[in-house]
């Protein structure tokens, strides 16, 4: 075990921006050895994880009444000018089992003199999971500077992914033109790197990008990329702006899903012309929401949808009171 060690210290050790060291590695990570204290990371993520992945993320949160098959997750992007510590407080006080996180909040703590350990010990104490981090970016591109540069980027977050207890960290698609055996390649790659430090990259279409918009385009890479542990991000948002719509939820296993970002769509604009401004509160706006739903249930998939707004005016209200909405907007739409 003297090279998961390794990786350990070097995690433990590595300066960050304002020259914080990182202190810890979250008490519940998946991949922290109970006995040793230490964090061994696995070569593979089937090595660690149970079959059953209710087994890891554990019971329901108690005194919490379920009603519903999936789980509740924040994506911290709906109250984005709030502070990550607050952001981490809002959804926990707002009832929501996990949150997502994103690099340039954790980054941005840390610049100001903060540190990991006070992301962690907020998380731990509002009892919340980190299903993903985001965003991974610049690994799909060729030889050279580069993919050089993206690559060492996508490094330095998945190692603050792993720290924070992160399941996943999404993978960004290229919004240009897409070589499909080079992104299968390089997703490929990708997600041998994070499975070395116990994170599982995921792979995200986005409506409005000029090929991987859809479900099938992020499923063609992740089945070309003949890794087992491959993973994807549904949006019905992106869904619904790239046109192709959620029927190719049916061409997943439960398993392939990391987290199902939930959002709505107004009538107007048209679709083409909708971004991620646009989106609405579940049950607001004209997507069919029950279909989606449905396909999740038909394949089996019972874990995270995760609200993800980018809504200025939303952004100008209270934290707490726009999380705690969203949650009621969302268990009206799944168990209504």
């Amino acid at each position: 075990m003297a090279g998961s060690e390794e990786k350990r210290m070097a995690l433990l050790s590595m300066d960050r921006a304002g020259g914080c060291d990182i202190p810890m590695v979250r008490s519940d990570h998946p991949f922290r050895d109970d006995e040793s204290s230490s964090c061994p990371f696995a070569s593979s993520w089937s090595e660690r994880y149970p079959d059953d992945l209710n087994d890891l993320i554990g019971p329901l949160r108690p005194g919490v009444s379920y009603m519903n098959d999936f789980r509740y997750s924040l994506n911290s992007s709906t109250i984005k000018p709030t502070s990550i510590l607050d952001k981490i407080r809002v959804a926990g006080e707002a009832g929501y089992d996990a949150i997502e996180l994103w690099h340039d909040d954790i980054d941005l703590h840390i610049s100001k003199g903060g540190s990991l350990e006070e992301i962690c010990s907020a998380i731990d104490q509002h009892g919340l999971e980190v299903p993903t981090t985001i965003f991974l970016k610049g690994w799909c591109e060729p030889d050279g500077p580069a993919y050089k540069e993206g690559i060492e980027e996508c490094k330095r977050r998945l190692e603050q992914a792993a720290i924070v207890g992160a399941l996943h960290s999404v993978a960004g698609p290229p919004l240009g033109e897409v070589d499909y055996d080079l992104a299968a390649q390089r997703y490929g790659e990708l997600l041998d790197l994070g499975l070395s430090m116990g994170v599982r990259p995921a792979m995200e279409y986005l409506g409005f990008a000029e090929e991987v918009n859809s479900i099938g385009d992020a499923l063609k890479i992740i089945q070309e990329s003949g890794h087992e542990d491959a993973t994807i991000v549904l949006d019905p948002f992106h869904d619904f702006r790239g046109g192709a719509g959620c029927e190719d939820i049916v061409k997943l296993t439960a398993s392939q899903i990391a987290v199902c970002h939930f959002d709505d769509a107004p009538a107007d604009p048209p679709p083409p012309d909708q971004h991620d401004p646009d989106r609405v509160m579940p049950g607001d706006g004209i997507i069919d929401l029950q279909e989606f739903l449905s396909l999740l249930r038909q394949i089996g998939y019972d874990r995270w949808l995760s609200l993800e707004l980018f809504r200025e005016d939303l952004w100008q209200q209270d934290p707490l009171e726009v999380a705690t909405i969203g949650l009621q907007k969302m268990r009206a739409v799944c168990e209504g």
